[in-house]
């Protein structure tokens, strides 16, 4: 049984990431195609005569236009929400394959309804002789081997920057890309980490094979939350997830906050999920530290975006501490001081030493 039956969340972040990447691709496909079409026109000098309705008038373009988006709009739905789910546990190559080909016969399939619609709207001619006459020219011409390599390199290339990007948080693929972090920044961000309870007597429990399963539907709840609430997802060691949120972004401290209770929400949602698969309903601890981080991206052959400095070690001493201290949720007195807590009912740990630190933190436990 597939977690994507159990999901239930509201409206948030990733329906808008979603919808806006549907808008982009259409959008993208059609420029494409508009572009393919008006160089054909002005290097074959297309007859009128013998097609009067591929003529450059301003409404048989923006009728072309139009429908093309319609069109692209319904591919890229296909792409982004039912392909992702159907492909989500083949491997990469097959999964590319499967795509490639499903959108390459949709497309094949849309642009006959462009086609006809041309032939009624614009040259007022019955369908029935016309479909004879296309099926002979598009398969039997080079047309429909140029038209399937254009569309395969489109859809290849547009699938490939799907994956890169979703290998890293949303956004920041099109920063390593601009160059944004060439140069180290100094951000000020509040940073979590957040991990499996028990870990290790689940994982003898389980076993290898079934405990990784279990791990990565762990995380895949987790970080549906987590990116809900804008949670920028740095990165996945094991069964922790670090995310952070930047401070001078509107409410970030509160999402975090909101991210916590949304977590718990996902897990206790498909409790009887994680039952019937695992025997087990997951549970989590996390610690959270606001403070200024140093962002760049390092790497050679294998680039990506790092965060270093006293902030993300802090934050992974206080997750540390929940064991220590018998707690599901640990912060500092700079994220206590900087969010309002007012229905949180913050108990305070008074001064603790954390290992790596040279003198004693106020801490602070949160009740979920």
């Amino acid at each position: 049984m597939e977690p994507f039956e159990h999901i239930n969340v509201r409206q948030g972040f990733i329906s808008k990431y979603r919808t806006k990447q549907v808008l982009v691709i259409a959008l993208l496909w059609t420029l494409i195609d508009t572009a393919v079409y008006l160089f054909r026109f002005y290097r074959d000098h297309i007859d009128e005569a013998e097609l009067p309705f591929a003529m450059q008038a301003w409404v048989v373009l923006l009728l072309r236009f139009g429908l093309i988006f319609f069109i692209c709009l319904a591919m890229a739905y296909l792409l982004i929400y039912q392909l992702k789910h159907f492909i989500r546990n083949l491997p990469l190559w097959l999964g590319l394959l499967i795509k490639s080909v499903i959108l390459v016969a949709a497309a094949f399939l849309l642009n006959f309804i462009l086609h006809f619609t041309y032939i009624w709207l614009i040259e007022k001619k019955t369908l029935t002789p016309e479909l004879g006459i296309s099926y002979y020219r598009i398969f039997q011409t080079s047309l429909f081997v140029s038209q399937i390599f254009r569309w395969l390199v489109v859809f290849l290339i547009t699938i490939l920057l799907i994956e890169v990007n979703e290998k890293y948080s949303p956004g920041v693929f099109f920063d390593i890309l601009a160059g944004r972090y060439i140069t180290p920044k100094i951000e000020k961000r509040t940073v979590m980490f957040i991990d499996l309870v028990d870990s290790t007597a689940i994982a003898e429990q389980l076993g290898h094979k079934k405990y990784f399963r279990f791990i990565r539907d762990f995380i895949y709840f987790i970080s549906i939350a987590l990116l809900e609430n804008d949670g920028q997802i740095y990165q996945y060691v094991g069964d922790e997830v670090v995310v952070s949120w930047i401070v001078k972004k509107r409410n970030a401290n509160r999402k975090c906050l909101q991210a916590l209770l949304d977590c718990r929400r996902m897990l206790q949602r498909n409790r009887n999920y994680f039952k019937k698969q695992y025997g087990i309903v997951p549970e989590f601890r996390a610690g959270i530290h606001t403070g200024e981080i140093t962002i760049g991206e390092i790497g050679v052959i294998k680039k990506d975006l790092a965060m270093s400095g006293d902030t993300m070690n802090t934050a992974a001493r206080l997750r540390s501490a929940t064991s220590e201290l018998n707690q599901k949720v640990i912060i500092s007195k700079d994220f206590y001081a900087q969010t309002n807590l007012k229905n949180w009912q913050p108990i305070s740990l008074g001064l603790v030493d954390l290992k790596g630190k040279e003198s004693a933190m106020e801490l602070y436990a949160l009740k979920l």
